[in-house]
C-alpha cells in the first residue's frame, strides 16, 4: 500500500469512526464504572447497583433509540436546567418516574470512568456523551450565582456563573430524593 493510499484509507476510517468513541487504558486502571455494576433498565435508563441512582442513559435533547442515543445533546443555562427538569416531571416524567433531576456533583462524579477519556465515561451505558461539561446541582458556597460542573473531558470540575451553558443528564433516587434533600425553590442543595 502507498503511502497516499494509506493516507486516505486512514481519513476515510476517521470519517466513518463513531463520533463518540473514547480511549480507554485497561490496562493500567481497573475500571471505575464497569458496566456489571449497572442494571439495563430496557427503557432508556441504567440503575447503578452500588448507590441505587438511576440515570438517564442520553443527555438532554437526545433521545434513546433502544440501543443508542440519537439527536444532539442540547446545552442549557443552569436555572433553565433546573426548570427542564421540573417541566418534565409535571408533564408525566420518563420511563414511569417524575421525580427526575439534576445530579449533586458527588453524584454525577461517581459516572466518571477513570481509565477512559474524551469522553471520560463508560460509552456502553452512556453513549454519544459530549466530551464537555454538563452541570451538578450543587452551587458554590457563598456564591449563589454560581454552580458546579462537571467536564467528561480533560476539565474535571468547575465553577460557572449559572448563566453560563452546559450539558445535562437527568438522574432519580438515592439520597438526594429524599424530601428533606430536595432542593429549595430557588435551586440550591441544603448541606
Amino acid at each position: 500500500m502507498t503511502i497516499k493510499a494509506f493516507l486516505l484509507y486512514t481519513f476515510i476510517a476517521a470519517l466513518a469512526a463513531p463520533a463518540w468513541s473514547n480511549t480507554c487504558d485497561t490496562n493500567t486502571r481497573a475500571a471505575s464504572t464497569p458496566t456489571e455494576n449497572f442494571t439495563d433498565n430496557g427503557d432508556g435508563t441504567v440503575t447503578d447497583k452500588r448507590s441505587g441512582l438511576t440515570w438517564m442513559r442520553c443527555a438532554h435533547g437526545q433521545t434513546w433509540s433502544g440501543a443508542d442515543c440519537t439527536g444532539s445533546a442540547q446545552r442549557l443555562a443552569w436555572p433553565d436546567a433546573l426548570a427542564m427538569a421540573l417541566n418534565l416531571n409535571a408533564l408525566g416524567g420518563q420511563a414511569g418516574h417524575v421525580d427526575w433531576r439534576i445530579p449533586k456533583l458527588p453524584e454525577l462524579a461517581g459516572i466518571v470512568e477513570r481509565q477512559c477519556s474524551d469522553p471520560r465515561i463508560n460509552l456502553v451505558l452512556f453513549p454519544a456523551t459530549p466530551a464537555a461539561a454538563f452541570w451538578s446541582a450543587t452551587s458554590r458556597r457563598g456564591a449563589d450565582e454560581q454552580a458546579l460542573a462537571l467536564s467528561f473531558g480533560p476539565e474535571g470540575v468547575g465553577v460557572d456563573s449559572k448563566e453560563e451553558t452546559h450539558f445535562v443528564r437527568l438522574v432519580r433516587g438515592g439520597e438526594a430524593a429524599s424530601p428533606k434533600t430536595l432542593p429549595r425553590k430557588d435551586g440550591i442543595w441544603p448541606d
